[in-house]
């Protein structure tokens, strides 16, 4: 059982829980409780450590079972250590080390969403979670864009990570890969006057949703094809980027499934 803060496995864990730069320097990053630590091991991601406390559920120790039959290092520590570790209110006494993942861009694309320097953690894990119910092939970020890996994230993706691949792209890039598979880049704006039902998304597509504050970028504005806009009869100014993200890509979906 470990039971000093300054073990280097916790002060490990501290790190890459508080500070972007070390989750890029190391390629690791932290998660969190039985569901997320058990969607990893389902889908055979890379796990480096497992900690846990005398408080895990039976359900969890049955996950840890797994992951020891795929040879993850599993260490002990006390439940205080747990509480003080964890970044969640009420901590349920597991989380993990996991490798950075290394994805591949598929050759062709049809269904991407381009994430415009979206900076809060919890709309950018909503994000991932609806855009991987609605099967998106590849998560865009661009520059400005809050770190993917960051604990809340993370815990907002509800196990998306480990489903969706997930490119940090500046500009130029992402002009690339829109022009490599020849998508239609439709760019979600307040101000359009075609709504989004009126536009073909059966095509290759790319949506953009701009981020929470400034709205999108100039280089976002210059790459897009074409604005889509969601009408909103009330007396709201804009929706929230998660809910924007959810109604464009479902369109997609269900112009596709007619």
């Amino acid at each position: 059982m470990i039971t000093s803060d300054k073990n280097p496995k916790i002060q490990q864990v501290r790190a890459l829980i508080d500070h972007a730069k070390e989750r890029k320097t190391s390629s690791s990053f932290v998660i969190e409780g039985v569901r997320l630590v058990g969607e990893a091991i389902l889908a055979q991601w890379e796990l480096q450590l497992i900690l846990i406390s005398d408080n895990l559920s039976p359900h969890g120790r049955e996950i840890v079972a797994a992951a020891r039959k795929q040879a993850v290092n599993v260490e002990e520590i006390p439940p205080q250590m747990m509480a003080k570790l964890g970044d969640t209110t009420t901590p349920q006494g597991i989380l993990a080390i996991a490798s950075l993942p290394v994805p591949k861009l598929p050759e062709r694309l049809n269904f991407t969403l381009i994430c415009d320097a979206i900076r809060d953690p919890g709309n950018l894990g909503t994000i991932l979670r609806t855009a991987q119910a609605a099967g998106v092939q590849a998560l865009v970020l661009s520059p400005g864009t809050t770190d993917p890996f960051a604990p809340k994230v993370v815990r907002a993706g509800m196990g998306a990570h480990f489903h969706l691949p997930i490119f940090q792209f500046n500009w130029p890039e992402i002009q690339a890969v829109c022009q490599h598979s020849h998508l239609n880049v439709y760019l979600a704006s307040a101000g359009s006057s075609t709504y989004y039902w009126q536009v073909n998304l059966i095509e290759p597509t790319a949506i953009i949703i701009g981020g929470e504050a400034e709205g999108a970028s100039q280089e976002a504005k210059k790459l897009a094809s074409q604005t889509i806009s969601i009408p909103m009869p009330g007396q709201s100014e804009s929706l929230n980027a998660a809910i924007s993200a959810g109604i464009l890509l479902f369109e997609t979906v269900r112009q596709r499934s007619q």
